[in-house]
């Protein structure tokens, strides 16, 4: 083991395997995800947008769209569960 291959395991985030789309951003998507804790879905969003140009073009662009609409329909079933608790909260007027 050379001195430099001693050092991938401590940095992780220096290494990407299979490619080099996401290698030459200032901030890494893993990193603004994390940091700004953002969803499964929202996350998803961010790293396609990230590659898309770099990567698969029109193929990630549609995983964008993809991971928009479950975040909708997450949003759409946790307002859901929200309103049923209301309401079932909630004592009879009489």
């Amino acid at each position: 083991m050379t001195d430099k291959d001693m050092f991938d395991e401590t940095f992780p985030q220096d290494k990407q395997i299979g490619g080099s789309h996401y290698k030459n951003f200032p901030i890494q998507p893993y990193e603004f995800i994390s940091k700004n804790n953002l969803t499964f879905f929202q996350g998803c969003v961010i790293k396609y947008v990230c590659r898309y140009l770099h990567k698969n073009g029109e193929e990630d662009l549609d995983k964008i769209i993809h991971y928009c609409q479950l975040e909708k329909l997450k949003m759409k079933d946790t307002n859901g569960k929200r309103n049923q608790k209301k309401h079932f909260g909630r004592k009879p007027f009489f």
